[in-house]
């Protein structure tokens, strides 16, 4: 096709001048096969700054001309209109007021234990049995990520959480008036399954920075994540001290008020294949019906409406894709669980601080407030991480993406790690009590552990989002399910675990036991940065995603033209499978169709 040459002052379209036929109004009740379309450009009218109608060009280079006539749009075709290209103040700002979501949502996991001493009281329960509250909800919450991630991959992230956000608010009511635990278990269940989580927030991320480009993003993120859980103790010593237990839950509730609406008014819409469809829907109208714009169309509006593009068989596909890629991806598998077992030993350690400093005589906001070293820890961690981003991104723009493996972003993880088993071993030593350890003490330790389950989080998600790009959040839903579905377990273990153990060191065997359990837990973590090769050729998604990305010049590719290349990839994988099973010697990958990195 021709590019038309238009008159600033005319209101025109280029003329269709080379389709072979016309589109046809009838939609097919199957999908067509995908053709790639040639380089073609359209020119559409615009109106300039001073009134006058100015001819825009859209050039369509990776589009794909359907059968029916319809140009189906593609990332590359409109790159400068996504979230990637937004300005940096905007991304920032959205981030922002995810980092306050995120907060908020790890505060109503956390501050629940505050209520539970007088809450048992006033219901007349066990301590233990209201301490279940807490081990629903965080199971809840795992699996709530899980099942709210692929949603928003399908639908958008905006609307997404909107929703999240008012189920959480609506299920703190029922909390907050509950007369019986029947109904807080209830309350709090569904409230954990309503929470979206870091899975969405994370994949946000992955919808405005590129890989190569996102590890400053992420990290501000999983600062906000890790924070929440413990700002939530810092806050409840004072609720509990001077406020009725309910008020723990009316609090949440404005909160999380605060949150949606902010979200609502600040927030825009970052997934990329919604932005498409609203993109091709603007072009569109433009074109008042002529030339290649008045056909183009986003990918969910070829598909057609929601009712019409999900079967029951899709919407099972898209709730079960997280789970799947947790038992099939070895990458998310062997992270997902670190983290999770990480956070697991972290909760249980947690349920040590009233009976270490109850021998120092902290009373209620004193014990909330020992609870700062962490929060310490993790902005130390944060800013800890900053250098490494920093000579990353140079030796990418000086080298190119390959300079920098996937697994350099487990480089300063190396380092941070064994300060988990330093500081529970630190702590369990130095609880002995007065007179002959100082209080500072153990809260010194606590620091080191606040640096060590940051790190943890940080570098194990940032290798994700980076490995699987625009589903960055049924990646990461994996690890967020490990951490608090197993932070949940602990919650029926860890009150006894600091009672039951023998004198005269009730308090020091158990933090030493979960040293001894974080020294072996954090060895896998070397065994990844030397052999992380080994584990991303066997994740066959994540090498679709680089294998795109590096016919994207570094950029990600767009879930749409995604899922073709992984379903023509399986099929090669199936008749390549096949061939190696008829010959006895194994075929070489020739050195010019190397497997790219995932950075």
């Amino acid at each position: 096709m021709m590019q038309s040459t238009i008159s600033p002052s005319e209101k025109v379209n280029t003329e269709l001048s080379d389709l072979g036929h016309a589109p046809t109004h009838k939609e097919s009740s199957e999908a067509h096969e995908d053709t790639p379309t040639t380089i073609f450009t359209n020119t559409t009218a615009g109106i300039g700054d001073d009134g006058n109608v100015l001819p825009v060009t859209h050039t369509y280079s990776k589009a794909l001309r359907r059968e029916d006539g319809k140009i189906e749009l593609c990332e590359d075709d409109c790159y400068k209109e996504l979230g990637f290209c937004f300005p940096e103040w905007k991304k920032w700002s959205i981030l922002t007021v995810i980092f306050i979501v995120q907060t908020s949502m790890n505060f109503n996991a956390s501050i629940f234990a505050n209520a539970i001493s007088p809450m048992a009281e006033e219901f007349n329960v066990p301590v233990e049995t209201a301490r279940h509250g807490q081990m629903v909800f965080l199971i809840a919450y795992a699996f709530g990520c899980e099942l709210w991630a692929p949603w928003s991959e399908e639908l958008g992230r905006w609307s997404i959480l909107q929703l999240s956000l008012f189920l959480v608010n609506v299920w703190q009511i029922p909390c907050a008036l509950a007369q019986n635990p029947s109904t807080m278990l209830a309350g709090r269940f569904l409230g954990g399954l309503s929470s979206a989580g870091g899975s969405v927030t994370l994949g946000m991320v992955a919808d405005m920075w590129e890989p190569n480009d996102q590890q400053f993003a992420v990290s501000y993120v999983v600062l906000s994540s890790v924070g929440g859980s413990v700002v939530a103790p810092i806050v409840g010593g004072f609720i509990q001290q001077y406020l009725h237990w309910r008020w723990v839950f009316w609090i949440q509730l404005i909160f999380g008020v605060f949150a949606q609406l902010l979200h609502y008014f600040a927030c825009s819409e970052t997934r990329s294949s919604v932005l498409l469809d609203r993109i091709a829907k603007g072009r569109r109208k433009a074109a008042n019906g002529r030339g290649d714009d008045a056909n183009v169309y986003g990918p969910n509006e070829i598909k057609g409406s929601l009712r019409h593009r999900l079967s029951f068989k899709e919407i099972v596909e898209i709730w079960t894709r997280p789970f799947i890629m947790f038992v099939k991806e070895p990458i998310v598998l062997c992270l997902s669980l670190l983290s999770g077992f990480s956070d697991a030993l972290i909760f249980t350690f947690l349920e040590s601080y009233k009976p270490v400093f109850s021998q120092w005589n902290f009373g209620t906001i004193a014990l909330g407030l020992a609870f700062i070293p962490l929060p310490v820890g993790y902005v130390i961690a944060y800013f800890s991480f900053m250098p490494f981003f920093r000579r990353d991104r140079r030796a990418r723009q000086l080298k190119g993406a390959d300079a920098v493996p996937p697994e350099r972003r487990l480089y300063w993880l190396l380092y941070t790690a064994p300060l988990l088993t330093l500081g529970l071993l630190g702590f369990a030593w130095t609880s002995v009590g007065p007179p002959r350890v100082h209080w500072i003490a153990p809260l010194v330790f606590s620091a080191l552990v606040g640096i060590a389950n940051y790190a943890i989080y940080m570098a194990t998600v940032d290798y994700m989002v980076a490995a699987y790009g625009p589903y960055a959040s049924s990646a990461t839903g994996g690890n967020g399910m490990a951490r608090d579905f197993l932070a949940g377990i602990a919650a029926l273990y860890a009150s006894p675990f600091y009672t039951n153990l023998p004198a005269p060191y009730t308090l020091e065997y158990p933090t030493t036991i979960l040293a001894c359990l974080a020294f072996v837990l954090t060895l896998p973590i070397y065994v990844f940065y030397w052999k992380g090769a080994w584990f991303r050729e066997r994740s066959k998604f994540a090498l679709n995603i680089a294998a795109s990305r590096m016919e994207n010049e570094g950029r990600r590719t767009s879930n749409v033209s995604l899922a073709r290349d992984v379903r023509k990839s399986q099929k090669e994988s199936s008749s390549r499978q096949g061939s190696r099973r008829s010959s006895p010697a194994r075929q070489r990958t020739p050195a010019g169709s190397r497997r790219p990195s995932l950075v």
